[in-house]
Parts: C-alpha cells; sequence; structure tokens
C-alpha cells in the first residue's frame, strides 16, 4: 500500500481545515449551551457562535441576508423542504436526467401520491450540456410547475447552464429549485444570481463542515411549509410555529457544534478564495485526465475540459467490475475512491453505465499531484494486469 490517498470528496470532504476542529473544540469548551432556548451565558454564547456562522456562510454565499439561509442536518433535508415545499398545488414538476435520488426520490413519492406528473428533460452527463429549447418548451408546458435541477453531477462533475435554466424559469413564472450540492465551495456561488426560489446544499462536502450540516437558502419573498414543527425558543407563548425565517424552519435543537465549524470552514473559504479553489480542482483534474489519456481498457467520463465541472472524475475498466476497481486501489494502493451508482441512477442511464455504475474519484484543494500520479499509475495497472489475466478455471 502506498498511503493514505483520500479520493472520495464527493461524498464528504477530507481532511478538513484545522480551524474547524479548533472551532468545534472551542465551541464546546466555552459555550456549549442550547442555542436560543435560556438566559445563561453559555446559552448566549451558543446563540451568538451560531448566528456568526450564519453570517460567514451568507457572506461566503452572497446571500442578502443572514436569515436567507436556514440551517438543516444536510442537503437531503434541504431539498425536502424545498421540493414538498414548492410543489403544493403544482401539477407537474419538471427536472433534468442527472439528479441525484435526493431530488428523484421526492419527486416519484409526489407522483405516487397523485395529482403531479414528473417530466424528465435529458441532460449530457459528460458535458452538462442540456437542450434549453426543450427545457423552455417543458416549464411552459399545462398546468402550474415548478423545476429542479442539479448544478453539478456527483457522477461526472459536469456543469449545467444553471444561471440560464433559472432565466428561462424566471420568464416562464416558474420556481426553481438548484441542488448545489457538488458545487457549493468548489466554485464561486452568489445565491440570489442563480434565479433560484431555493438552492439547497451541504455543509460537509465543498463546504469543508462536519457531517450532520446542511442549508436551504430560500429567496427573498418565498415561504413555504417547514417539514416539521415544534420548539424554537422564539414565540414560546403561541403554540402555532413561527411564521418568519430562520426560524419556522429550525425547530428543535440545532447540530449548533458541527455548525460552529461549518462557519469557521466559511471563513477559511473566504480567506482562501473559492476561486483559487476551482483554478486548484481544474489543476488537478487535467493531470488525472491527461494521465489516463490512451490508457488501454479504461473509459473516462466527464467534461473533457475539467474547467467546466467540479473536482470529479468516473470511468470504468474494461472487464474488471467497478467494485473490484475500488477495492484493488484501496488495498494496494491505498486509493480511496467509491464505486456504483452514487445514488443516481438516473445520471447513470443518462451516462449508459446502469446498472453497474463507475468508479468515482473526487479530489480536494489539498490533494496533491502525487497523490493523483500514484492513482493513474494503479488505474492504469490493474487495467493492464487485470485484463490479462487468464479467467478463473482457465487450464494451462
Amino acid at each position: 500500500m502506498s498511503g493514505d490517498i483520500y479520493l472520495d470528496n464527493a461524498a464528504t470532504s477530507w481532511p478538513k481545515p484545522p480551524v474547524v476542529l479548533e472551532a468545534i473544540k472551542d465551541f464546546l469548551e466555552t459555550a456549549g449551551g442550547n442555542t436560543g432556548r435560556s438566559g445563561h451565558r453559555r446559552s448566549i454564547a451558543s446563540s451568538r457562535a451560531v448566528s456568526l456562522a450564519r453570517e460567514r456562510l451568507a457572506e461566503l454565499l452572497g446571500a442578502e441576508t443572514p436569515d436567507e439561509l436556514i440551517f438543516t442536518k444536510n442537503a437531503t433535508e434541504a431539498l425536502n423542504v424545498a421540493i414538498y415545499g414548492l410543489a403544493d398545488g403544482v401539477d407537474r414538476v419538471v427536472t433534468t436526467s442527472l439528479e441525484h435520488n435526493s431530488v428523484m426520490r421526492p419527486l416519484r413519492d409526489l407522483e405516487q401520491r397523485g395529482g403531479r406528473s414528473v417530466e424528465v428533460v435529458r441532460a449530457d452527463g459528460n458535458t452538462g450540456e442540456i437542450d434549453l429549447d426543450g427545457w423552455a418548451a417543458a416549464l411552459r408546458g399545462p398546468g402550474r410547475c415548478l423545476a429542479v435541477a442539479v448544478h453539478a453531477s456527483n457522477v461526472t462533475g459536469a456543469l449545467l447552464p444553471i444561471a440560464a435554466m433559472g432565466d428561462i424559469a424566471a420568464d416562464a413564472g416558474v420556481p426553481f429549485v438548484v441542488d448545489a450540492s457538488q458545487s457549493a465551495g468548489h466554485i464561486p456561488l452568489l445565491l440570489p444570481a442563480l434565479g433560484a426560489a431555493a438552492v439547497a446544499m451541504p455543509g460537509h462536502k465543498g463546504l469543508l463542515g462536519p457531517s450532520g450540516t446542511g442549508l436551504l437558502y430560500l429567496a427573498p419573498g418565498v415561504a413555504v411549509e417547514p417539514l416539521i414543527r415544534g420548539g424554537t425558543g422564539s414565540q414560546s407563548e403561541s403554540e402555532y410555529q413561527p411564521d418568519f425565517a430562520p426560524d419556522r424552519y429550525e425547530s428543535g435543537t440545532l447540530n449548533a457544534m458541527g455548525i460552529v465549524g461549518l462557519g469557521a470552514a466559511a471563513e477559511h473559504l473566504r480567506e482562501v478564495g473559492v476561486e483559487r479553489v476551482q483554478d486548484r480542482l481544474t489543476e488537478l483534474g487535467r493531470r488525472f485526465r491527461d494521465g489516463l489519456a490512451g490508457a488501454d481498457g479504461v473509459t473516462l467520463h466527464g467534461p473533457a475540459d475539467p474547467a467546466v465541472g467540479v473536482g470529479i472524475a468516473s470511468l470504468n475498466v474494461e472487464g474488471v467490475p467497478c467494485a473490484t476497481v475500488a477495492r484493488l486501489l484501496d488495498d494496494e494502493w491505498g486509493v480511496m475512491t467509491r464505486a456504483g451508482l452514487h445514488c443516481s441512477p438516473a445520471a447513470h442511464r443518462s451516462l449508459g453505465t446502469a446498472p453497474e455504475g463507475t468508479v468515482r474519484f473526487s479530489w480536494g484543494y489539498e490533494t496533491s499531484e502525487r497523490e493523483l500520479d500514484v492513482a493513474v499509475e494503479a488505474v492504469r495497472t490493474i487495467a493492464t494486469r487485470e485484463r490479462s489475466a487468464e479467467p478463473l478455471g482457465t487450464v494451462a
């Protein structure tokens, strides 16, 4: 084994910036009270720390006010709040063929319940290209409509033309939900510029925060029904849910230490510069693709130019199951990847890689050239060795 080479950042980023660990430790030592629930100093300190995290994230993401950002436990919860809330009263939902199951399962649930149809507009998983005329035609179809789309494919990293799609949705008077799970923290985002009613993102991927954190952005004037109701620490005299954000959507005790860690990660990203992160991911992507160019038996998926994607590449090795490739990478070279469908069967059907899927490599800002080179050489070795090996049972 060559070492500990982590190339599964699309699942969750690692390592976290040291400031994230320091912020969590400091919070537990010096604050630690329940946010917004008491008047003693530890509760007040906790509330201030969470408010600071919200402010830092708003600054990083370009929200007009911090209260436009709602803390959730992950992007899936954020997407569920947005989709179920905005689907109330619609007849149709239009989406793309590259969606994660955190989008498709809520949509299929709405479809099964009756009264709403789901229309899928095909997008190219390798390039992110989508027929914008077809997207527009689908949005202008009969009845009330909701649009939902992923910003960057979690299988190939391909970026969709989300701003153009948002403009079309706005022209059609259709609310638009964006899944920014793979773009937030990887490319510069100004949330209001996306033209979306709602944007969902996890805290633990490109935003470099801890697991158990997520964000939902609701544009000014957008209000939906919350998924859960309960204690918020505000308007405690009333047995009815508050009608203002973010309290309306943040019932129960918040994951304050995770949120504080996410806030520290946001400040770290602001200081580094998300533009620098994007440039670094692009540079590493070119190195990875160039290293595998011409490799016999290796099929690479995703944008030919990594500048139009995020730090993800998927591949298949001819004749070798994805799970076997991933196991060999880990066992023999210490290269950690993810094999399979990546919770995105629709995207794999679009790519033609269903039902087996692909082996996904995803790097981060801290990934080194040496680590990518080890991964490239490992894939080349596996492709040569495993494809030339005699099948089991062969008699010499």
